[in-house]
């Protein structure tokens, strides 16, 4: 088993003590050396997405299931 480190997230104040935690932010493998570029990280329930950029500016929360399928769509290209 690999060692991880949990994170809280800093966006968790005024939830009623509802957060998300992630083990691992990492980079899509296709943003190369581009400078635009977003982080994912998994949860136990939930998949966050946030700018490399701009990593304090938020992050975007999915159900594991919806973003299952929005990767389906996007391996099966139908955004265009």
């Amino acid at each position: 088993m690999t060692s991880q480190t949990w994170r809280k997230s800093s966006y968790n104040n005024g939830y009623g003590g509802m957060c998300v935690e992630v083990a691992q932010w990492r980079k899509s493998t296709r943003s190369a050396s581009q400078s635009n570029c977003v982080e994912v990280g998994t949860g136990a329930n939930v998949v966050g997405v946030r700018d490399t950029k701009d990593r304090d500016g938020g992050t975007l929360l999915f159900q594991l299931q919806a973003w299952g399928s929005f990767l389906a769509a996007v391996k099966a290209e139908r955004f265009g």
